[in-house]
């Protein structure tokens, strides 16, 4: 056994533990600053790992972060956000497929992205409002140890509705597992 055989891999701390360079391993043509604002934005939806799925979300990787030209419509843009997660058995049902529990999760967080990349760019809030409408369709399924790659796209952002949608591919076998549109909302003010 050689001492290159036996280095470990580095271990990457959950998106619920703070990690201010996290976005420096980011790719796509988004700036420094939205790439940060993403990694912020996932950190800041884990509840410090204690709250609902934190174990799951905090092993999403964010893979590349883009502002780009949509493509029926030129003169407007879209964000789009790629993560990537490995399936593991919490993710699971009792036949050792992924849970569409778990598929609606993954859509809800990582839609959430491009509308807050998109927002950061264009100089709104970039916070993401509040959920409205998750409709997921399910494709196929995924079994532990395969990769997901979440791939999300921004479809509108208005005053106060924005929508994206999600397809969860499953890069080990290149198969599209679940899609996903999701609809949110800029909350009211309270009003006192």
């Amino acid at each position: 056994m050689t001492s290159r055989d036996s280095k470990k891999p580095a271990i990457r701390a959950p998106m619920y533990v703070y990690n201010k360079e996290r976005y420096k391993d980011i790719a796509g043509n988004a700036t420094d600053e939205v790439k940060q604002h993403m990694t912020d934005m996932l950190f800041t939806f884990m509840g410090r790992g204690k709250g609902f799925s934190d174990a799951i979300g905090g092993r999403i990787k964010i893979i590349e972060v883009n502002i780009q030209e949509k493509a029926q419509e030129p003169q407007k843009q879209e964000g789009m956000v790629v993560c990537e997660i490995d399936v593991e058995e919490d993710m699971v049902n009792g036949s050792g497929n992924i849970h569409g529990g778990c598929s609606a999760y993954l859509v809800d967080l990582c839609s959430t992205l491009p509308i807050c990349a998109l927002g950061k760019a264009s100089g709104r809030n970039g916070i993401g409002g509040v959920s409205q409408v998750i409709d997921v369709i399910y494709h196929s399924p995924a079994r532990v140890g395969e990769r997901l790659r979440i791939i999300n796209t921004t479809i509108s952002i208005g005053a106060r509705v924005m929508s994206a949608r999600s397809e969860i591919w499953n890069a080990t076998h290149h198969r599209l597992v679940a899609t996903g549109m999701h609809i949110k909302m800029e909350p009211s003010p309270p009003k006192l």
